[in-house]
């Protein structure tokens, strides 16, 4: 049996700076990654879904400036985010946070940057290691010393020790799951409470060669459509890639009833004949014809077959914003989607899957984890407070609601075209004022870690 100090589930970004961190501090680390090489995929397309883009002061939360990057990764400078409602829209120039980055943002090649970060760990000493399937995993909490804490059972039939495990496995925690299912009370299920219907939305892009002429107006810009699509944070989405290509997508709750949806009319994407919530693709086609319909055909947006998961397209799951503490006790740490750090809200989690991983990796080589539920809310409370307000704030919202809250929110805007909805409220009138102060009576709602899902103090070790 192969003995390291550190084995940690998942190879991708959460992954690999956890094995980064901890081989730089000089622990041994594996990662295991079930997915093949990239150099085995060629015209299969990455095992990774490519990331929506990074805005500003996610650089800061990373620890990573793009010039650290080689060239290729990043695909577009931002300047701006469009958020589109059905009547009233709101153009975003500035975050508001202070960040060492100076643009708006950037999207980015997640292959790329996968590729980079395993390269990274493995130049610090660790080892990466693929087509690693995780079949079980036994902790020994009465561990000594001379026998290893955690054995990670591959499909393969090795077997991993390990006296620290980081579960870094996305947010469908194939592993996660069954590892703290054992560590809850009887009748308590983490695989019940963090499933994937409860705690996840279903996100599907595809990638679409945009006319050349369009694209020039749109390369510097994320936009999303909000309120067109029903469904609690559910929206469509144009993310520029290269090559005139950019990423149509868009997130919904997963196993929606179209017969619970009210006012169904309202919804530009909806048709009065659905009988059922429509499919990504179809999702996609609509909002082509809606947005673009009046200049070009979908024939103009030709699909990109040799990108993507598969033939062009990609379907996955984002968690909802509500992340967990880790069982540190029996020393194991969950970090990036895993533990539910990635938002639905904004369809990013790359930048905190890095940080909670570099966190989770440097405590391990410390041979202490106990500080790391302290330490992941010290580094990224006040994104995940934000995004878990705002998604709360909006949690009801239809059509109407969102051409109220675009048309309010643009009095809100200051000089450099950034939303101070924690300033100002009253100075912009009425409906400004009920905006910026439903958004704090939310972030006092969940302040101090009120946002866990799973706390610390329910685990049995």
């Amino acid at each position: 049996m192969q003995r390291v100090d550190v084995a940690i589930v998942g190879g991708g970004p959460g992954g690999t700076a956890a094995a980064h961190a901890a081989a730089s501090a000089g622990a041994t680390a594996v990662v295991m990654e079930k997915g093949v090489p990239r150099a085995d995929r060629e015209g299969l397309g990455p095992d990774s879904t490519d990331a929506a883009g990074i805005l500003d002061y996610w650089v800061d939360i990373m620890g990573i400036h793009p010039d650290e990057m080689p060239d290729g990764i990043v695909l577009q400078t931002l300047d701006r985010a469009e958020f589109v409602g059905p009547n009233e829209s709101l153009t975003l120039r500035a975050t508001g946070i202070e960040s060492p980055y100076d643009e708006f943002g950037y999207t980015f090649h997640r292959a790329r940057f996968d590729d980079w970060m395993r390269q990274r760990a493995e130049d610090a000493g660790a080892e990466y290691r693929v087509k690693a399937s995780v079949k079980n995993v036994e902790t020994n909490l009465a561990s000594t010393g001379d026998g290893p804490r955690h054995t990670v059972e591959l499909k393969g039939g090795e077997n991993v020790g390990a006296d620290f495990l980081i579960l870094a496995d996305g947010p469908q925690r194939t592993v996660t799951n069954r590892v703290l299912d054992r560590f809850l009370p009887d009748g308590e299920k983490a695989s019940e409470r963090l499933s994937s219907p409860r705690a996840n939305h279903i996100a599907y892009q595809e990638y679409r060669r945009f006319p050349e002429e369009l694209f020039e107006e749109i390369r510097s810009a994320i936009t999303f459509w909000w309120g067109y699509m029903p469904g609690h944070t559910a929206y469509p989405w144009v993310f520029p890639n290269d090559d005139n290509v950019c990423r149509v997508g868009l997130t919904m709750p997963i196993g929606m009833d179209i017969d619970e949806v009210n006012d169904r009319e309202k919804y530009a994407l909806l048709r009065p004949e659905d009988e059922r919530i429509p499919q990504g693709k179809e999702y996609i086609r609509r909002l082509l014809d809606h947005v673009y319909g009046d200049e070009y055909d979908l024939d103009d947006f030709p699909l990109v077959e040799d990108r993507g998961k598969r033939g062009g397209t990609e379907t996955y799951a984002i968690s909802s914003t509500r992340p967990i503490d880790s069982p540190v006790g029996a020393d194991i740490a969950v970090v990036g989607g895993a533990m539910g750090a990635t938002s639905a809200f904004h369809e990013g989690g790359d930048h905190v899957a890095v940080r909670t991983g570099a966190i989770a990796g440097e405590l391990a080589a410390t041979g202490d984890l106990s500080a790391y539920n302290q330490r992941w809310k010290d580094a990224i409370d006040d994104e995940i407070l934000r995004n878990v307000a705002m998604a709360d704030l909006v949690h009801d919202y239809g059509p109407d609601d969102w051409d109220w809250a675009f048309e309010t929110a643009r009095k809100l805007l200051d000089t450099d075209g950034g939303v101070q909805i924690l300033e100002g409220g009253a100075r912009a009138g009425v409906n400004a004022a009920r905006l910026a102060g439903a958004y704090k009576k939310r972030k006092y709602k969940f302040r101090k870690g009120r946002y866990v899902q799973l706390k610390e103090s329910e685990y049995t070790v």
